[in-house]
């Protein structure tokens, strides 16, 4: 609605996952290193949490460009499966055509695909995003696939991404087998407010506006209302750019963003 107006060749502060809008702070890049690091050292099993709208979706979108392409990959998004639908789920995102679909024709199909890959140099990752809707049968599903091994390394390196209560079901005594087998763990924190404002100023340069100028007292509000959460940002950020409109407005104060408060709050 706004984009002419601002000359924007995108909508700088939708909410969905959008690699192009990465904001690499420090939590991020962090995160990342961490991640590159678990996959190519073959640690197995690699845990990223991050509170509602730190941008851990988007996180995986961005691992899954920057993998080197000797790296197959499967992307689990919502991992609401019963523990042998997750496993099809999983194969069939490697590419795996099967004719057999009980459990033992799974893995003996995924393990055939790890050894032929690893004998060519290759590597392998499933990431599995909201893993905190994982049931504990599906946990002990995960770590008897990050059994399959060569003597020196694992052949499945797995990447649990989820909400900060995956960190509390895992220290359940009764999954004290997973929890031991995660050899990378890292947390992404909100952003800081100095984050907080070159996050609004980088979307805006990633949309291309041209009209646009935030003034610098409001930042202040914008993190005090976001807590640093980026989704939060960009839903205050949407709504003012959208109360601007409506209003004519190229130079957004304290008082535009004052009013889009009331309304979300």
């Amino acid at each position: 609605m706004y984009l002419e107006l601002y000359g924007l060749k995108k909508t700088p502060f939708n909410i969905t996952s959008d690699p192009h809008f990465f904001f690499e702070s420090l939590p991020h890049k962090e995160a990342l290193a961490s991640l590159f690091y678990g996959i190519q050292e073959r640690k197995g099993i690699i845990l990223i949490t991050g509170e509602v709208g730190t941008g851990k979706t988007t996180l995986c979108k961005v691992l899954l460009k920057k993998l080197p392409t000797t790296t197959k990959t499967s992307l689990i998004l919502n991992p609401y499966f019963s523990e042998v639908q997750l496993l099809q789920a999983i194969v069939e995102d490697f590419g795996l055509k099967l004719k057999k679909m009980s459990r033992l024709d799974i893995i003996s199909s995924l393990n055939t695909f790890l050894v032929d890959i690893s004998l060519k140099g290759q590597n392998a990752v499933v990431i599995i995003d909201e893993a905190q809707n994982l049931t504990n049968r599906q946990l002990e599903q995960i770590r008897l696939l990050s059994n399959l091994e060569t003597t020196s390394d694992k052949l499945l390196q797995i990447v649990l991404v989820g909400q900060p209560e995956l960190i509390e079901k895992l220290s359940k005594f009764n999954l004290r087998q997973i929890h031991q087998r995660i050899f990378v763990k890292h947390n992404i924190s909100p952003l800081s407010l100095e984050e907080s404002e070159r996050y609004v100023k980088f979307r805006l340069k990633q949309a291309e506006a041209g009209h646009i100028e935030i003034s610098q007292d409001s930042f202040k509000l914008i993190y005090e209302f976001s807590k640093g959460i980026p989704r939060l940002i960009n839903m205050l950020c949407d709504r003012a750019l959208l109360l601007g409109f409506v209003k004519e407005y190229n130079v957004f104060g304290p008082e535009i963003f004052s009013a889009c408060i009331k309304e979300l709050q």
